[in-house]
């Protein structure tokens, strides 16, 4: 029974096999297919790697080997009762054959026994180095189990694969600024643990703090766990570790060494190179980025042999996708991919239930949705990890997000080396950290300005080879100039990852947050911050009816030590946007005045200006059709107390006002439910509200024709189409008497008459005011008089503008 189940496991010789397939008459690709299954013990998956097949093909090929054997059936019952008919046949080529010795199946016994062994003796090893993960500000380590997320697996490596620069930024141009269309291309994925199923040499390469590492060390713990690999024996080795021994051992030496601090059988060399020899273990290396260049070529010498002269094991590797340069002949390279929205609210889940927090993990992931920039960074682990971090202390995300992204960049750039004590080579001596930042900044601020989100390599050089022939003891050869910009835009790419190779020679940076982050900061450091006439302010400024510069804005007022000329240089741009159109200029006057017309209120000035600005917007522009008047009017959550917002009930004539664009706005539908439903409004409107004897008698005449017609209209429900036939027939009419009461009684509703480049303009002014309003509330440095200033000119015509700067200048 024993010698059966050692077979069934290990697989019969290829001499019994051999002799079989020739007996049964199978054809050499059946014969191929048949010797990897029952002799290699490979599964389905190897053996179409292996014999490059087809899934399709494998199939066509087991059916033929079935049916010379005489097996039938249907399903995996089959290859069992192959596996069974091939023992019995086994035992008794054996007895036929005096040249079988009982050596062969006592090694297979000693061997599994070995393995067993060893594995039970490892493991508090591998729980030791590869059960927790601490990094960052982590005050202690947490259990990699409880916050582990699944990665996936990118087959095609992104930086290799040819695209156009149009390609990639499809959705992210001035016109049509979407975010997380950034590289919109996107390759197909598969769950990490497949990939290290699918592939016995398996490099994995990523970008910094993709969780290659993470990955590796779960690979271990599942393989010691028995989940995964289960009959090999796992080791994990840190390359830079191996690497810095003084004595350079050889790989075997260093696996031996690792070993039998754990297992007394490893004291024999010759012990380790059996079980190797037999495949049974799974080997990870991780981080050979982090090699120092001297120790590079032997440990990738050290690599190469091991994995030659063992081939039956399993190895992976890791290493930052731009830091690999050498080629391992049998390996399949694969990249780690970004965090999807999924794998962002799993990680961040997992983290926080792990501290006993469960309602911060919802809290968390809201706060994340609501700030695209921030969702952004968490697409890479390390920073996710970082905005747990913080969240986890402060219960929310900072008010200036450039301090954030500050201590982002920081991470990237210095941090995480340091805190593994990661000794990288510098590549070119006279870039140190802040010169760095400054050279990126320069390549954020120009290919910015210019609309590019991607561009050529010989383009990144360029800017490089420019900023370093001003060092210090910088090469003025163009040839050395050429060849450092190049090394340089490496070292960037691969130390820090935070310019990356999207298609082969195609670059961006790794996250749009920090290309405009980058931006603001080349902005703030050239800027004189105190000149309202400085260049640099009113370069920025001249973008303030583009999307894609909004985020830059922001980070630009809270990066200032103030922000006093930057938002009174904003205000003006604003106002100058609709000086020279009448009609425009004629609405904000009317605007104005219904401000001021309003008798009894509670609310600021600027608060009603507000209000009826964005109901105009909705019932009489029609440019927001599905908006909701009071959340509009949230966003602008300005006022001098700062707690902004429009109580309706508090404010009869707005809440008057507010019903009338609401049964005003049945114009623009073609049938309603129920049939009286306008009547019912109307009827609201006379029940709660006191107005002169002349307007309920003209509202009265309004709602009985309507309803003399309505009399005739069918329901709805029934014949909709017919309803619809007969309300547009009267529908212009009916409207027209209601327009004329709004303006008669309560001046809204006007017929403004914008034709479409002018509400282009209007929907222009709404977006940079309500940037301006974001500005002026976030965390930045801004007097009180400036401030004054732009709340109480806010959505001002000119001539009141200039009113209200005499008056001011009067006062003083």
């Amino acid at each position: 029974m024993l010698e059966k189940q050692l077979v069934q496991q290990m697989g019969f010789p290829k001499d019994f096999l051999d002799q079989l397939a020739d007996e049964k008459g199978l054809t050499d690709k059946e014969k191929e297919v048949f010797l990897s299954l029952f002799g290699d013990d490979l599964s389905r998956i190897q053996i179409t790697l292996q014999l490059n097949i087809s899934e399709g093909s494998l199939k066509e090929h087991l059916r033929g080997i079935y049916k010379k054997f005489q097996i039938g059936g249907k399903g995996p019952g089959k290859e069992s009762r192959l596996k069974d008919y091939l023992t019995n046949r086994y035992q008794r080529w054996q007895a036929e054959n005096s040249n079988s010795s009982l050596f062969i199946e006592n090694t297979d016994v000693s061997i599994q026994t070995l393995v067993k062994k060893t594995r039970q003796q490892i493991q508090p090893y591998i729980q030791e180095c590869c059960g927790t993960m601490r990094v960052l500000d982590m005050t202690q380590p947490i259990e990699l189990g409880k916050i582990y997320t699944n990665v996936n697996i990118l087959e095609k490596i992104t930086g290799r694969t040819w695209r156009e620069i149009a390609q990639l930024q499809e959705k992210v141009s001035r016109e049509n600024f979407e975010r997380w269309g950034r590289g919109t291309v996107k390759e197909e994925r598969i769950p990490g643990i497949e990939a290290a199923e699918k592939f016995s040499k398996l490099m994995i390469l990523g970008k910094p703090g993709a969780g290659k590492t993470t990955f590796l060390k779960h690979l271990a713990i599942q393989c010691i766990g028995g989940a995964f690999q289960a009959e090999r024996v796992p080791v994990f080795i840190t390359l830079k570790d191996f690497a810095d021994i003084k004595e350079h051992p050889n790989l075997l030496e260093y696996l031996q060494r690792l070993l039998k601090g754990y297992s007394n059988e490893m004291e024999d060399i010759s012990t380790l190179t059996s079980l190797l020899k037999a495949g049974k273990f799974f080997v990870l290396l991780d981080g050979l980025d982090e090699v120092r260049e001297i120790d590079s070529s032997r440990i990738l010498r050290e690599i190469k042999q091991l994995s030659q002269q063992f081939p039956q094991n399993q190895f992976v590797i890791t290493c930052r996708i731009a830091a690999k340069e050498y080629t391992f002949e049998k390996f399949t390279e694969v990249e780690v991919a970004d965090f999807n929205e999924e794998q962002i609210a799993n990680f961040s889940q997992k983290w926080f239930h792990s501290k006993n927090d469960p309602v911060k993990a919802e809290r968390f992931l809201e706060k994340l949705k609501q700030d695209e920039p921030i969702l952004e960074l968490a697409t890479n682990p390390l920073l996710l990890t970082l905005l747990c971090l913080v969240f986890e202390n402060v219960g929310s995300f900072p008010s200036n997000r450039a301090e954030l992204y500050e201590i982002g960049l920081d991470v990237l750039l210095k941090t995480w080396d340091v805190n593994r004590n990661i000794e990288r080579d510098q590549v070119y001596k006279g870039l140190s950290l802040k010169r760095k930042e400054d050279l990126l900044s320069r390549i954020a601020h120009t290919t910015f300005q210019a609309g590019d989100y991607f561009f050529k390599k010989r383009e990144i050089e360029r800017y490089i080879s420019e900023y370093i022939q001003n060092l210090p003891n910088a090469k003025t050869d163009p040839k050395a100039l050429e060849l450092d910009s190049e090394a340089v835009l490496k070292s960037i790419e691969a130390q820090h990852g935070l310019l990356v190779e999207r298609a082969r020679n195609i670059y961006s940076f790794s996250h749009l947050t920090f290309h405009e982050y980058l931006t603001a900061r080349k902005i703030v450091t050239n800027c004189n911050q105190y000149d309202i006439n400085d260049p640099t302010l009113r370069e920025l400024v001249s973008h303030i009816t583009e999307p894609n510069w909004r985020e830059v804005f922001l980070l630009t007022v809270q990066m200032l030590d103030s922000a006093d000329s930057f938002l009174l240089n904003l205000k003006t741009s604003i106002d100058l946007l609709v000086q020279n159109n009448e009609k425009v200029q004629k609405f904000l006057l009317w605007l104005d005045h219904k401000a001021d017309s309003i008798k009894i209120r509670s609310s600021h000035n600027l608060s009603i200006r507000i209000f009826y600005f964005c109901a105009e917007f909705i019932y009489s522009f029609r440019i927001f059709y599905e908006a909701q008047l009071i959340e509009m009017v949230k966003e602008f959550h300005v006022d001098i107390q700062k707690e902004f917002h429009v109580d309706i009930q508090c404010e009869p004539e707005l809440s008057l006002d507010h019903e009338l664009y609401l049964l005003n706005q049945f114009r623009d539908s073609s049938s309603f439910l129920p049939k009286d439903a306008i009547i019912t409004s109307i009827d609201d409107i006379c029940k709660h509200y006191t107005f002169s004897s002349d307007i309920k008698i003209k509202l009265q005449i309004i709602k009985t024709k309507l309803k003399n017609l309505l009399r005739e209209f069918p329901d709805p429900h029934q014949e909709q189409e017919k309803f619809q036939k007969l309300w547009a027939s009267v529908r212009p009419i009916w409207c027209e008497d209601i327009r004329s009461l709004m303006i008669l009684w309560r001046n809204i509703g006007h017929n403004w008459k914008f034709n479409n480049e002018q509400k282009k303009l209007l929907q222009q002014y709404y977006d940079a005011n309500l940037l301006l309003v974001e500005c002026l509330n976030s965390d930045c440095y801004v007097s009180r008089e400036v401030r004054q200033e732009i709340e109480e000119t806010l959505l001002l015509p000119i001539e009141e503008i200039e009113k209200w700067k005499s008056r001011r200048k009067d006062e003083h």
